[in-house]
């Protein structure tokens, strides 16, 4: 019974034991279960911060930390505050520019040297009158140029006892003041104001030039400054500037009507090459003191015609430098002489050469020279604004009898011829500073050049220059 038990038991424990791992293998897969939700809920917990990361670095330029955004944050707001004060003050594109020049100059007929700065060029305020040994150089200058949003232009340039101001206008320290405003577009402009003139291949200032002198149709042939309005126009390779203006004069006298026109058409044929005229046709101050009162005394003139006209051209590529220029000119009732029978005043008529070739030994290093030619022959001579002898320049009738005193008994039908050969050293020193030196022999077809040692009358003179001209 016992063994029938048992046997009886037997499937019944079978079952059992068979049943057990089925039981352990579902609680295991019960915990791996668990596990895998415990795990893919940390999955999204994780994938939920990353979105935030990512979306925090988004607005963050450039990856930046929370405190570094902070900080942009506030350098953003400096900066528009700036900016704003910047334009409340009205510096938006305006510019500040200037240089100084102090020159040292010895003049051997003056029997001259020393340095030269700010002195007067005015005759009537202690000044000494514009001279090839006393023009531009020896000034402090300083520029203000402001551009406006619409595109128009503003420019003030002072530059005391130095500037065109102090050359036609007596104290005025004004050497350009001017406006430039778009029309139907950015090139084509009015301008407007008191404007250097444009001739010539040689600029004005100082730091555009090679040399510390001028050339002799610079200093004795070409306007010195335009008061008036008119038009700037760009198109392609073209520039033409064109104005109706007081040609040396900021305000008409008493009995004056009449303007002048003045132009500019250059053209740039290439990178390294153009060229360029230049014409002024109208009325100009006539200087002549060639008639008298009953007492003596000069009748100022009337304002006389005037017609010049010029050509210039420039090549520069590499380490070299060349230009040339060429011009002639009339003023009526200017020239030096009138006529022997009547006494009537005569024009002045000239015609003139410049050359310059320059060449950069190294980068800092340059050497330049230059020939000037002027045929001024007619009616005893006579330039733009002089009208009588000048033993300082070396213009008109000459002392041909050698007797120390130019006078009736000379050739008065007849003016010099006049030279120039000058050569110059430029360094530069840094980007702000250059040393410049020069020496120039000037040469007269006949004696006229004073001798301040002995009062006689040579047909040459020599100078030498040099200055240290510093820019911003």
């Amino acid at each position: 019974m016992i063994r029938s038990t048992r046997l009886a038991l037997l499937p019944v424990a079978l079952a059992v034991c068979l049943a057990f791992p089925t039981v352990a293998r579902a609680g295991v897969n019960e915990d791996i279960l668990n596990e895998l939700k415990a795990l893919k809920s940390r999955v999204a917990e994780l994938e939920k911060k990353l979105e935030a990361q990512d979306a925090k670095i988004a607005e963050t330029p450039q990856g930046m930390t929370v405190e570094q955004q902070q900080d942009f944050n506030r350098i953003a707001v400096k900066t528009e505050a700036m900016e704003d004060a910047r334009d409340a003050l009205g510096l938006k594109n305006l510019k500040i520019s200037g240089y100084m020049d102090p020159t040292f100059i010895y003049n051997q007929r003056q029997d001259r040297a020393g340095f030269q700065f700010l002195n007067r060029v005015d005759t009537a305020n202690g000044g000494d009158g514009y001279n090839y040994d006393n023009s531009y150089f020896g000034a402090a200058v300083i520029d203000f140029t402001k551009e406006t949003d619409g595109g128009s232009r503003w420019r003030l340039t002072l530059a005391p006892n130095r500037g065109v101001g102090s050359v036609f206008d007596g104290n005025s320290p004004i050497h350009e003041a001017s406006v430039s405003i778009p029309l139907t577009d950015l090139q084509t402009r009015l301008i407007a104001g008191q404007i250097p003139d444009w001739s010539g291949y040689e600029y004005l200032q100082p730091t555009l030039n090679k040399l510390i002198t001028h050339n002799l149709l610079f200093d004795f042939t070409l306007p010195t400054a335009y008061t008036g309005a008119g038009l700037e126009v760009t198109r392609g390779k073209w520039l033409t500037k064109v104005m109706l203006a007081n040609v040396n004069a900021s305000k008409r006298g008493a009995s004056e009507t009449s303007p002048g026109v003045a132009y500019r058409v250059d053209y740039a044929k290439g990178e390294f090459q153009g060229f360029g005229f230049a014409g002024v046709h109208g009325k100009a101050a006539n200087f002549t003191e060639n008639v008298l009162d009953i007492n003596g005394d000069p009748v100022a003139q009337r304002d006389s015609r005037i017609d010049l006209f010029e050509l210039d051209a420039y090549f520069i590529r590499g380490d070299w430098t060349v230009q040339g220029q060429w011009s002639i000119g009339r003023q009526a009732k200017a020239a030096i002489s009138p006529d022997p029978v009547s006494g009537d005043l005569r024009a002045s008529q000239w015609w003139g050469l410049s050359a310059l070739a320059a060449y950069k030994f190294e980068p800092r290093l340059e050497g330049t020279v230059r020939a000037d030619f002027i045929n001024n022959r007619k009616n005893g001579g006579g330039l733009l604004g002089y009208t009588a002898n000048d033993d300082r320049n070396g213009l008109g009738v000459a002392d041909t009898n050698a007797d120390g005193v130019i006078d009736v008994l000379d050739d008065t039908e007849h003016g010099v011829n006049r030279s120039a050969l000058t050569f110059g050293l430029s360094y530069l020193y840094n980007l702000n500073t250059t040393f410049k030196f020069e020496y120039r022999f000037d040469h007269a077809s006949g004696p006229v050049f004073l001798d301040a040692k002995d009062g006689s009358y040579k047909k040459n003179n020599q100078l030498i220059g040099a200055s240290v001209l510093v820019s911003f």
